[in-house]
């Protein structure tokens, strides 16, 4: 299955370290879901501090796998964060379909990552960098 433009641009410019591009995919009042934060981040630019840490954190970071369904998308990939393995997976949810905007911008964007001993490593990482 192919996935929906915006969720393929935003792939290309992660994998790319285009934080513009990637960022471009999104609407306005994205919703991001952290793996180690409780409360959900609204919008474009607190979505642009997040994921310009995440560059600077994921080391050696790849896509390895992605699915599509009529509800959203998946994108599996590996990373590293200070020596850890991680795993994880970047739930991509599109807003709806109209006449008018046959590929609407992404509106969600939820990331889930394993083993917790790397998650711990992240929220270290990610909470030095969002503090300083």
């Amino acid at each position: 299955m192919t996935l929906p433009s915006a969720a393929a641009r935003f792939r290309a410019a992660v994998e790319a370290g285009d934080l513009d591009t990637a960022l471009a995919q999104f609407a306005d009042d994205v919703v991001f879901n952290s793996p180690v934060v409780f409360r959900p981040y609204q919008g474009r630019e607190a979505l642009r501090v997040l994921l310009s840490a995440v560059f600077t954190v994921f080391e050696n970071f790849r896509y390895t796998a992605e699915y599509a369904g009529p509800d959203g998308h998946v994108l599996a990939f590996r990373a590293e964060v200070n020596g850890r393995e991680l795993q994880g997976v970047d739930i991509l949810t599109t807003g709806p379909t109209t006449g008018a905007d046959p590929d609407p911008p992404l509106s969600e964007l939820t990331v889930l990552v394993r083993p917790y001993s790397a998650a711990t490593a992240l929220r270290e990482r990610m909470a030095a960098l969002l503090t300083s």
